[in-house]
């Protein structure tokens, strides 16, 4: 995980909300919760931007799916933030952990201990937010067709939203169309694969964001290969958000809508796809629930 200064994110906020971004991904994990709260009270304040208009995101962390600490842990994230509600709170993963002593932010799998507790009675929990009025609506993250599937057949409320890695290196065209057939939209994460993430080992797949094929396509629409790429995975049925504090980069990762790609164009982006996954969290791989491996997409 690349995390940014102290500062930076609230100045970010503040700037992304003020060029007309409305969409604004948390999580307790990032940290980010604290600062992305004071940017929106500010623009509350300031009268540039309605409550309502916003839609603010956060997540429950894999340390508290015991359905009684859910509601908890979210009004935690409400206290950080300043808010009364959150807009959409999503499971952050399907994979349970003890936790033990005070929660890493910086090595959240350090010395991660699995704990088999099953997700869809973390969803009764995740349900009681809705009840008490603490999230507007709830879903998923990084969950796999057949874990969408039980939580959906064990749902009083349903999964508005499942939120996983997709970008030309894994465009994850099945499961998109899994969970929008189940009128579950999708919001992409790492969009432009991670490229900076220190973890990433010699031979694992990394966009080229100067890669000629891209660079081509850019020129025909006088966009950068960012661009092309964020409309791609917008084009497959998608919401990217990708993340960044440099405000040449937020202002541009927004001007995406103002063109299409061509069919032969997305025939070249396809070609990238090769199940290459940016954040494939290993460390909980043999963890009751682990997502990413077996025949399930």
């Amino acid at each position: 995980m690349v995390k940014a200064t102290s500062g930076e994110v609230r100045i970010a906020v503040k700037y992304a909300i003020d060029i007309g971004y409305r969409h604004i991904d948390c999580a307790m994990l990032y940290g980010n919760e604290k600062e992305v709260g004071e940017a929106i009270r500010e623009k509350l304040k300031d009268g540039v931007v309605k409550r309502e208009e916003l839609f603010i995101v956060t997540k429950l962390w894999n340390t508290f799916h015991e359905r009684e600490l859910v509601a908890r842990t979210c009004r935690k994230s409400l206290e950080t933030f300043g808010l009364d509600y959150v807009d959409l709170y999503l499971i952050h993963w399907p994979v349970a952990q003890k936790l033990f002593g005070k929660l890493d932010v910086n090595f959240p799998f350090k010395n991660a201990v699995g704990l088999d507790y099953d997700y869809v009675d973390t969803w009764k929990g995740m349900e009681e937010c809705v009840d008490l009025g603490l999230a507007k609506s709830i879903g998923l993250s990084n969950f796999n067709s057949k874990q969408v599937q039980r939580v959906i057949d064990a749902a009083r409320i349903k999964p508005v939203m499942n939120q996983i890695e997709v970008s030309p290196n894994i465009n994850q065209k099945r499961l998109i169309k899994f969970c929008r057939d189940r009128d579950i939209q999708i919001t992409a994460y790492s969009p432009l694969g991670s490229p900076a993430r220190p973890w990433a080992k010699p031979g694992d797949p990394v966009i080229d964001l100067n890669d000629p094929k891209l660079v081509a396509i850019g020129n025909q629409y006088n966009k950068s290969t960012s661009q092309v790429i964020l409309r791609y995975v917008y084009e497959l049925g998608t919401i990217p958000i990708p993340k960044s504090t440099n405000k040449h980069r937020i202002a541009s990762n927004i001007d995406i809508f103002d063109f299409q790609l061509s069919s032969s164009d997305k025939a070249i982006l396809d070609e990238y796809n090769c199940n290459g996954r940016a954040i494939p969290a290993l460390e909980l791989k043999g963890f009751p629930h682990y997502p990413f491996e077996g025949e399930e997409f």
